[in-house]
């Protein structure tokens, strides 16, 4: 049976792309291609932006209650289908199903979080604040927001970014990882059964061409990125030099410092989680360790010791402590690091 191509969502339309570039997607514990992915063209990114564009004024009129209510019946779909999205992660991710459910679970509540948009949205003012003068702060939207996410967290990143602006008036354009792209289209099915207006989210596909697409594009207002740090220096710096707002979240060098009276049992399966969650895939992945003073020794032994006893396999399976890296080209990258 011939993999299922992926679509994109433009104007309250799923279609295919016209591109000829077509990348296959992976599941990384078998190596199994699930799906193609082609990748928009820059006509069909810009028609995804003008419709983003298009549908601003009414959606950001729209009286925030009633944009609420699309979040309340959102947040319901994606309860109902828990499961189904959390095994989606694992599918084309490779993490493992618990890391899956989590990554889910902490995705709905921030989908939480934007049901109180009437809440969130409120201003302030102030009488009087000098001689004949009233204060008065305002909320507003800033229009089409497009936001760029990485492999790592297929679900929790994007709803990080898509209700909070949503809610709050904004239009969304979403460029998936391209190594990720199942469950952004299918929060954009539960997004337009949920009775998201046509053109308030939309969803493209691509790698560095679609992202400048999107960062050079005079209708997108602000930018929103999660990804490795040099990505992020680069959407920052060329999105701010055209005028967009630019929030961009790139990865870091975590230390952890032990110190010698720390519990050692403790220490360790901290130190576990943070290292080997998600194949070590993750932004805040803990790479290095310092023990002080006597401590040092134990903790190498026993970390060393627990750390060999990791099941590595496909992430269905329930004895699986860690999951595949997202491709066999980054596995190779890593032992020869």
């Amino acid at each position: 049976m011939s993999a299922e191509r992926v679509p994109a969502l433009i104007g309250g339309r799923f279609q295919e792309s016209g591109s000829d570039e077509v990348d296959p997607i992976f599941d990384p514990a078998t190596g199994e291609t699930i799906a193609l992915l082609p990748y928009s063209t820059p006509e069909e990114i810009d028609r995804a932006v003008r419709a983003a564009a298009d549908a601003f004024p009414a959606w950001a009129d729209t009286p925030v209650p009633d944009r609420a209510q699309v979040m309340f019946r959102f947040k319901a779909l994606l309860e109902d289908l828990f499961e189904e999205l959390s095994r989606l992660v694992t599918h084309e991710n490779g993490k493992t199903l618990p890391e899956a459910r989590g990554e889910v679970r902490r995705a709905i509540e921030v989908v939480e979080l934007a049901c109180g948009a009437p809440t969130l949205m409120m201003g302030t003012n102030l009488d009087q604040i000098a001689e004949g003068i009233d204060e008065e702060l305002v909320r507003f939207p800033v229009g089409v927001v497009a936001g760029i996410t990485p492999f790592n967290f297929p679900s929790m990143v994007p709803l990080w970014m898509i209700p909070l602006a949503i809610v709050c008036g904004n239009t969304f354009v979403h460029k998936p990882s391209q190594r990720t792209p199942l469950s952004a289209i299918r929060i954009a099915e539960l997004l337009t059964e949920s009775g998201l207006p046509d053109g308030v989210f939309n969803v493209v596909h691509g790698a560095k061409d679609s992202v400048d697409a999107l960062l050079t594009h005079p209708d997108v207002a602000a930018v929103s990125f999660v990804g490795s740090a040099g990505v992020a220096a680069y959407i920052y710096s060329t999105g701010a030099a055209h005028g967009k707002r630019v929030q961009a979240l790139g990865g870091a060098k975590n230390h952890l410092l032990v110190m010698d009276d720390a519990d050692l049992d403790k220490t360790v399966t901290a130190l576990l989680s943070s290292a080997f969650g998600n194949a070590g895939q993750r932004c805040l992945a803990g790479s290095v360790a310092v023990g002080v003073g006597s401590l040092g020794d134990a903790l190498v032994q026993e970390l060393s010791a627990q750390a060999g006893r990791l099941k590595v396999g496909p992430g269905m399976e329930p004895d699986t402590d860690m999951g595949p890296v997202i491709r066999e080209e980054r596995k190779k990258e890593l032992i020869g690091y």
